[in-house]
């Protein structure tokens, strides 16, 4: 049975963290399949596009945007850092013992960031490429809101998500509380037509306020993995494909190469 909400009084000071990794695959075997495939990540994942996407997720959780800072690197690669804020009302006990808004609004520390790990350099031919996300939050934001958009944003063929929730606030009575929501799962914030998509594998410490859910793509499409003109039906591209799924399962169960 869903419990009462909990009566804050003040400032909400828990910090709530999500991590979002995300690993994509692709086959490039010569030089210029490996130049094409930095072209179409530069075009689609430059630090103004991240910074794009973050911006986004700023809006999806009822955050304000208060500064912006984006990086290219050479020879490739990206990082996106976005400051926001949750603007909103504390609570306070008026002195007739009641709970009513605060006349001043708190202005929330948060920020989004996030890194691009491109890698090329496999002499096999598998290129892969590594989005990192991080959403910390503090007040009444909860970052797990914006799980779908950042899955609809990227391929993704492994997504390694983590959720900790941090520090404390007080209810009306003084006790500390180092939880202000229900978190039972995080699949339970992800489309489930999206979840169908993937073998899904859950950690969950709600004592420690910690949560892990790793997905791993189970239906691949194999023309997805090869440049335009290669047959991905062919011998040398299904062990390549095979490879691909060693080097996905490797990542989803943490195996050594």
């Amino acid at each position: 049975m869903p419990r009462e909400p909990i009566r804050l009084e003040g400032f909400n000071n828990l910090t709530k963290i999500v991590s979002f990794n995300l690993y994509d695959f692709a086959v490039a075997r010569t030089q210029a399949e490996r130049d094409s495939y930095i072209t179409y990540l530069h075009e689609h994942f430059s630090g103004p596009r991240i910074t794009q996407i973050l911006s986004e997720i700023a809006r999806i959780i009822d955050a304000e945007v208060l500064s912006v800072s984006a990086q290219d690197y050479d020879p490739y690669g990206a990082s996106s850092l976005v400051l926001m804020s949750d603007l909103g009302h504390g609570q306070v006990v008026g002195a007739d013992g009641k709970i009513a808004s605060s006349v001043a609004a708190h202005l929330t520390k948060s920020h989004l960031c996030a890194h691009t790990y491109p890698d090329v350099l496999d002499p096999r031919g598998i290129c892969t490429f590594r989005v990192d996300i991080d959403v910390a939050t503090c007040g009444t934001i909860v970052p797990l809101r914006a799980l779908d958009y950042m899955l609809e944003s990227f391929e993704n063929d492994v997504v390694i998500i983590d959720y900790v929730v941090r520090g404390f606030t007080r209810d009306t009575e003084g006790n500390r509380v180092y939880m202000d929501h229900t978190v039972r799962s995080i699949q339970d914030f992800i489309d489930p037509k999206v979840l169908a998509d993937y073998e899904c594998e859950d950690l969950a410490l709600p004592g420690q306020n910690i949560w892990q859910t790793k997905m791993m793509r189970t239906d691949l499409d194999p023309s997805q993995y090869f440049a335009p003109g290669i047959d991905p039906f062919a011998a040398d591209s299904r062990e390549l494909l095979g490879l691909i799924k060693r080097e996905m399962a490797g990542i989803y169960y943490s195996l050594p190469n």
